[in-house]
């Protein structure tokens, strides 16, 4: 047994880790742990998993199914950007592979240290939601291996329910494969990058669409910040450059060597960051050239960052509320969270486009805001305090990030996850697929 977690670091299981070198294989574990535990009580059951980046418990279970080893290229189009390959190929190995011949990933989280498979059961969303839409937008089929061990492709045309449930499904349908994604064309791996220093958070969301037509956007906001000052906010805007090098950095991460004490974390030691972090952007508006890397994955560059938040892990919170009323839904979560004095380092927020018909995929049209905050008593209660509000406001919490929902807000929130259920049942994966986050939300 082996203990695993999630980024966050909370919660823990004590797991047996089942490390598949090709899919015949992965299928005989998937139909031998049903067989030998029994399918019908659930007992039997295993989720896939990734690199671990998904914060909370969406990949944690007894019995787990890592993917990493499912990592090879099976073809690529030069011409139309078209990439098919392994579900545990690395966001990271396709930018190495693929930046240099002038392609990019179409839509790309916050780290690169993601799988194909974790990218799609995930449906993961970048700065440019607002103008491509989450990742599953560029996936053309995908190949997943069901819970009675059969293979079968599933596209917008094939097995279309299959398809729609995988994406953003949480590993629930199935393993994951491989996939066929549309990279994106690009002349250069720079970016040109436009940051905006706002005062507070009406001025951000007016800014954020007066720049709607900006290809990547994203805004830091001071969450401890309070009166006029109410979630003043740096927003960067960024757009691929017309002309430069090809190329990926080789640069090493800079290690966090150890759990920092958790007692560092505190109003008074976030709240000096968030005002250093503020004010270090001298103008109102500047504009600068720099590698994709330092725009799309700052955090990249320190390995281990999670330990930050001490031994005990952390807990993200990220939420969506809907364009109207979406201004007065974020004030309200905002000052709750300035009052109770326990800011988050990273408070980042997105607008979003669309949403799409995958039954628990997470964007609609609005705006996003993703917290950290350091697992401790007094956040679970204050969690528990703004679940309703974002619910009252017609919002949802992001499953990649949850470990703490209740069954009833995921239901809730998530209107559409009886008819995702019943696509589970036609696919045999009651019973076969299960995590920690779906019995707590109480799916099948």
């Amino acid at each position: 047994m082996t203990v695993i977690h999630g980024w966050g670091r909370y919660p823990r299981v004590d797991a047996e880790v089942l490390r598949p070198t090709g899919a015949p294989q992965a299928a005989a574990l998937v139909v031998a742990s049903g067989a030998a535990s029994g399918a019908a009580s659930g007992a039997g059951s295993l989720i896939a998993r990734g690199l671990g980046r998904s914060y909370g418990d969406s990949a944690l279970a007894p019995r787990v199914l890592e993917s990493t080893h499912l990592d090879r290229y099976a073809d690529f189009d030069a011409a139309t950007g078209l990439l098919r390959c392994d579900a545990g190929v690395s966001l990271l190995d396709m930018l190495h592979t693929f930046v240099p011949r002038g392609w990019f990933l179409p839509v790309t989280p916050g780290t690169s240290h993601v799988t194909l498979g974790g990218a799609i059961a995930s449906d993961v969303h970048g700065k440019n939601h607002h103008v491509d839409g989450s990742f599953s937008r560029h996936v053309s089929s995908v190949e997943l291996l069901l819970g009675n061990g059969e293979v079968v492709s599933a596209s917008r045309t094939e097995r279309p329910d299959l398809f729609e449930a995988t994406c953003g499904g949480m590993g629930l349908t199935g393993v994951l494969l491989g996939a066929t994604l549309a990279l994106k064309p690009i002349r250069s791996s720079e970016i040109v990058q436009t940051t905006l220093k706002l005062p507070n958070l009406q001025a951000v969301v007016e800014a954020f669409e007066a720049h709607a037509a900006s290809t990547y956007s994203v805004a830091w906001i001071d969450c401890l910040a309070t009166g006029a000052g109410l979630g003043r906010s740096i927003l960067t805007l960024g757009e691929h450059a017309a002309r430069g090098p090809l190329q990926t950095r080789a640069k090493a991460a800079l290690p966090v060597p150890f759990d920092l004490p958790a007692a560092l974390l505190n109003r008074a030691t976030v709240g000096a960051f968030n005002a250093l972090y503020h004010g270090r952007v001298r103008q109102a508006r500047q504009t600068r050239q720099l590698p994709f890397e330092p725009f799309f994955y700052p955090l990249d560059a320190l390995a281990g960052w999670n330990r930050l938040y001490g031994r005990a892990g952390f807990l993200q919170y990220q939420f969506v509320l809907p364009r109207v009323d979406g201004t007065r839904g974020l004030e309200r979560i905002v000052r709750r969270i300035a009052a109770s004095g326990r800011g988050s380092f990273l408070a980042v927020l997105k607008a979003f486009g669309p949403g799409n018909d995958h039954p628990i995929s997470f964007p609609q049209a609005g705006y996003t805001l993703a917290l950290d905050f350091k697992a401790e008593p007094a956040v679970f209660r204050l969690l528990d305090e703004l679940d309703p509000l974002v619910l009252e406001h017609g919002g949802r919490l992001y499953l990649a990030k949850d470990a703490r929902m209740s069954e009833a807000t995921f239901k809730q929130s998530y209107p559409r996850w009886q008819e995702f259920e019943a696509v589970r049942a036609r696919y045999h994966a009651v019973g076969r697929f299960a995590s920690l986050q779906s019995k707590r939300l109480g799916l099948q």
